[in-house]
């Protein structure tokens, strides 16, 4: 969600720190602001809201000179996205930002007030630096006050701390929230992820739940949750600065959908032998073979890749899966069969309540598979194994890459489970292995029907609410398209198993309400066709994805029907994606929404 950057080194800290939040943009925002140290080591802050670049435009008029600065974008939680509720927060000795929320910051504030402190936001957050201050206030130095005052803190944070006539120290603290340390030559950065630190340095340390950091220009000291120094590795990231930009595509949500091919192709690079055309896993400290159920759980378009998965490990594997959302299943307390295989996915591996699930699950005696997008991410410390979805850096807010890629992970995770279990023999392994490793080229070959879908979308951007239908695992599909139309449009869509339709939602239909539906032929294509021709018998306005075999049928009902190249059935899915997303992505556009960052979202959902 929020994101933080921090600098203390030897040059100009505000235009890296800016730039360090412009690559933070994709977790969402609705307000921004930096804070500095300036010549006589007094802090200074500037502070927007809306966009980074009303930010921007603030800092020309009234620049920030100093060497230690923190910035912040902000998604609003405890009070509404003013200029006054941005961070950083502060007072004449302290500055913080914090990502997360504060369970306690009422019961702290009113004992802050009845000793003197004044509030000015509405803010959970300003009770951080108000509590630094009154232990500042007490003679302890800021080290110990900002000890003292983490300890006093209930929920969820990652925050960074400057302090007046301290150039050169910052202080870092992490309690369910991610946070970075960059090592630089002769200056040091703190930051929300990696991502924000590409630019500056690719030697990474993160800090641990509990943990403390306390920087200088040289270096930095590690704290666990006891106060007890302790040591954190050092890693080299993969992420390089040009990782992230646009190259010429009018947003990233554009460019990353035009990935897919490409993130397909280096997903199943790394799970298929060439030699062989066999799945390969990694090692893993628990024998799949044995498992007597998994149990899946994810959040928003991750659980929808679940889904998938469900319907392809029960199918191909005949291996039982339980699937909830994880703010579902964290509270939920199901029962767990004793040696169940928790299956985790997430783009961030930060999201708090599925977090909360691989926790539940792990007090359970459950071992932990994570399919992540940030092999270095707090689910991937605490799982006991990871498939990476190898992706690359997502920054549109609305998921599209990362999702085809689970997809990828649970497909060739299915086709293991199968082999290992009995249930796929040699020729069946080659058989959808060979579906996979076609993928890549009939992803590609989706793009030659752009015109089609902008076609689609002028008839989707007129509607105020949009029906979206499939069966089997087209289901989960038409789900993950009813979501991104939500997501980047604002038009509101839901998603239904095409044999519902009648149970109630065949009220809706009139020649207002679209009808999209995700039609691949197989052994589901008359059921959902026979659903559709009921549509269309009450004036639905049908828009059909189909293939090739299912073109000439649907075409005959269909207001429009695009046929997406025929693949595999197995695979389907992958590549009805596709088109779903890039029919939202023009609706989008013909609405004229901000594709990239639309309103309310956060790219990484770090509290409940």
């Amino acid at each position: 969600m929020c994101g933080i950057c921090g600098v203390v080194g030897h040059r100009q800290a505000t235009p890296i720190v800016f730039e360090g939040l412009r690559r933070l943009e994709y977790r969402g925002y609705d307000s921004a602001g930096v804070a500095t140290l300036n010549a006589d080591g007094h802090i200074e802050r500037r502070r927007a809201a809306g966009k980074l670049d009303n930010l921007g435009k603030i800092l020309e008029q009234t620049p920030l000179h100093g060497k230690t600065a923190i910035g912040h974008t902000r998604w609003a939680t405890h009070g509404a996205p003013t200029e006054t509720n941005a961070h950083p927060h502060g007072t004449a000795r302290v500055a913080i930002v914090h990502n997360g929320i504060i369970e306690n910051f009422e019961t702290l504030r009113t004992e802050l007030e009845a000793e003197g402190q004044s509030f000015e936001t509405e803010t959970d957050s300003e009770t951080i630096a108000k509590l630094v201050d009154h232990y500042l206030g007490a003679g302890q130095s800021p080290r110990e006050a900002a000890f003292s005052a983490l300890r006093r803190l209930e929920g969820a944070y990652a925050i960074a701390m400057i302090f007046a006539e301290h150039e050169g120290l910052m202080i870092g603290a992490r309690h369910g929230a991610p946070l970075a340390v960059g090592f630089g030559d002769g200056e040091m950065f703190l930051g929300s992820d990696s991502l924000a630190l590409a630019p500056l340095t690719r030697r990474i340390a993160y800090l641990d739940d509990g943990d403390c950091v306390v920087l200088n220009r040289d270096g930095a000291e590690f704290f666990d949750h006891s106060g007890e120094r302790v040591e954190r590795t050092i890693q080299t990231t993969a992420l390089i600065a040009g990782a992230v930009g646009k190259d010429g595509y009018r947003h990233y949500m554009e460019k990353e959908l035009h990935e897919h091919p490409l993130v397909i192709g280096q997903t199943l690079q790394r799970m298929i032998d060439p030699a062989t055309r066999r799945v390969v896993l990694p090692e893993m400290p628990f024998d799949l073979a044995t498992i007597p159920r998994a149990v899946i759980t994810a959040c928003g378009s991750a659980f929808y890749a679940g889904v998938v998965g469900r319907y392809w490990l029960e199918e191909i594997a005949r291996l039982p899966v339980d699937i909830d959302v994880a703010s579902e299943m964290r509270y939920r307390n199901p029962p767990l069969t004793p040696g169940s295989l928790g299956i985790l996915i997430s783009q961030s591996g930060e999201t708090a309540d599925t977090l909360a699930a691989l926790r539940g699950f792990k007090n359970a005696g459950l071992p932990i598979l994570s399919i992540l997008n940030a092999e270095h991410s707090s689910m991937a410390r605490d799982s006991d194994a990871v498939l990476g979805t190898v992706a690359g850096p997502e920054i549109s807010v609305a998921s599209t890459k990362a999702f085809t890629a689970q997809l990828t992970v649970l497909a060739c995770l299915t086709i293991a489970i199968a082999r290992m279990r009995g249930e796929l023999d040699a020729d069946g392994e080659e058989e959808l292995v060979s579906a996979l490793l076609d993928l890549p080229s009939r992803a590609a070959d989706v793009f030659t029907h752009g015109d089609a879908i902008r076609q689609m979308a002028s008839v989707v951007a007129e509607a105020r609410d949009v029906l979206y239908l499939g069966r089997g695992s087209a289901y989960p599909v038409a789900m993950e398209g009813a979501l991104k139309l939500k997501e980047i449009s604002y038009i509101h869509a839901e998603a239904y198993a095409a044999g519902e339709m009648k149970h109630g939602p065949i009220s809706l239909i009139d020649r207002t309400v679209p009808i999209v539906a995700t039609v691949p032929s197989g052994v589901l294509f008359d059921k959902t066709l026979s659903n559709l021709q009921e549509a269309k018998a009450r004036g639905g306005r049908l828009l059909a994805f189909t293939d090739e075999v299912g073109r000439d049928r649907l075409s005959a009902i269909a207001e429009q029907t695009i046929a997406l190249p025929k693949v595999h059935p197995f695979v389907t899915p992958i590549i009805q994606t596709i088109g779903v997303q890039m029919l939202a992505y023009e609706t989008a556009l013909l609405k004229g929404t901000d594709v990239d960052q639309p309103r309310n979202l956060a790219k990484s959902v770090t509290v409940e």
